[in-house]
């Protein structure tokens, strides 16, 4: 669970409130009991082996103005995947990354941070989502892959990531 935070992850906060901040994540994808855990969890590797690699950066510029990047290597060639930034940190188990986050609970429109994307020849793929709003403190912490896009989706791949928030 809190063990998978051992992998490569950096967070860099830029700037002050006048241009925002940056936080970039990186890390390779392990099964959840592998001898050396890592934020980025595979719970399927036909789809995502490990050792594939993640990267997912957030920006929060003036206002709260929000992007969040994806990008992804080593993964199964010429899939489309669903990803959405998740509540909970990942775990052993593909539930445990929580509920996707929701900027406003129970909205309907424009209301997660969604990151589906489709892979290349050589399964690799990204993606990029914008909200003029930002992240609530404590309740943004992964981005969970699927097997496909859409709610009825099965989770292959969870990442845990240092999401930054608007302190307004």
């Amino acid at each position: 669970m809190l063990a998978t935070l051992s992998a490569v992850a950096a967070a860099v906060l830029l700037g002050g409130t006048t241009s925002g901040y940056t936080v970039d994540a990186e890390g390779r994808f392990a099964p959840p009991a592998a001898f050396i855990p890592s934020a980025a969890v595979t719970y399927d590797q036909s789809y995502v082996p490990a050792a594939a690699s993640i990267h997912v950066r957030q920006h929060t510029g003036t206002g709260g103005v929000t992007t969040v990047d994806l990008r992804i290597t080593g993964v199964r060639p010429h899939h489309s995947f669903g990803a959405y930034v998740h509540e909970r940190p990942c775990g052993a188990l593909p539930a445990d990354a929580g509920a996707r986050y929701e900027n406003r609970p129970g909205a309907a429109d424009d209301n997660e941070v969604r990151l589906d994307f489709t892979t290349d020849a050589q399964g690799a793929g990204g993606a990029s989502d914008r909200h003029t709003w930002g992240l609530r403190r404590g309740e943004a912490a992964s981005v969970v892959i699927q097997d496909r896009p859409g709610d009825d989706a099965t989770r292959v791949a969870c990442f845990t990531v240092p999401f930054g928030w608007v302190t307004e």
